[in-house]
């Protein structure tokens, strides 16, 4: 069942407040924290709501629903990241209509970004997605791989390499939640002390946003809380 415009409000806020603790207990700003808001699956109308809400950042997952979306809402102002494993095939669509990819994993992705990136937009942000738990179900680079690949990827034009995203284990017990963004951040940290200047950790989602806030995240990916459930799969990419 869809989430209606109506109950955004209250979920928004929730989620405000749960970022904005979780900040306080680290000595953060709260501002230093993006809310980026995961809408695939959503119609158009849950988009527009959050934007009134003051959401302005968007991330989606499968291309064509995303570029559908981006057209309905036709509204400036608004920040779209592709946050999906991105396929060699698609990789135009993303360099020509996003201001961000979160799951870069392969140079040669990254080499038809930059080669496809339009000469007229800013540089296309980019984050490299890390296999922190060496998962086979999920894709990104290896830590013993992750310091070449940053290293070529930075050198690209037309793309800024911004930082690192991850796709952790699912765990229930906060402890072990950090344990996986804590490998993250030192992942980072280590690109930065070889003479990277990476500012964004992209990682925590609605179950663990508050780890990864301790964790030193930069941006949370928020998709169930804020919309509930994931629509059935017959109501996806529907655009309204």
């Amino acid at each position: 069942m869809l989430m209606g415009p109506q109950n955004l409000p209250d979920r928004l806020e929730c989620v405000r407040r749960r970022i904005e603790k979780a900040a306080a207990e680290a000595g953060r700003h709260v501002d230093s924290i993006t809310l980026l808001a995961v809408t695939k699956g959503q119609p158009a109308q849950a988009i527009r709501a959050a934007a009134a809400g003051g959401v302005r950042d968007f991330g989606e997952s499968y291309l064509q629903e995303a570029l559908d979306k981006i057209a309905a809402v036709g509204e400036s102002g608004l920040t779209w990241h592709f946050i999906g494993r991105l396929q060699s095939n698609k990789t135009r669509p993303v360099a020509e209509g996003f201001a961000w990819a979160h799951a870069v994993d392969r140079l040669k992705i990254a080499q038809r970004l930059a080669e496809q990136r339009p000469y007229y937009a800013p540089p296309l942000n980019v984050c490299l997605q890390v296999n922190v738990a060496g998962e086979d179900s999920k894709g990104g680079v290896g830590f013993a791989e992750l310091p070449a690949l940053a290293t070529a990827v930075a050198a690209l034009p037309r793309l800024k390499l911004r930082g690192l995203m991850c796709l952790p284990p699912q765990e229930d017990d906060p402890g072990r939640q950090r344990h996986w963004f804590r490998k993250l951040r030192e992942a980072l940290d280590g690109l930065n002390r070889s003479g990277l200047e990476l500012d964004t950790l992209s990682m925590g989602m609605s179950e663990d946003l508050e780890a990864a806030i301790l964790e030193g995240t930069t941006i949370v990916r928020v998709g169930t809380a804020l919309f509930g459930p994931r629509p059935p799969l017959d109501h996806q990419a529907s655009v309204q």
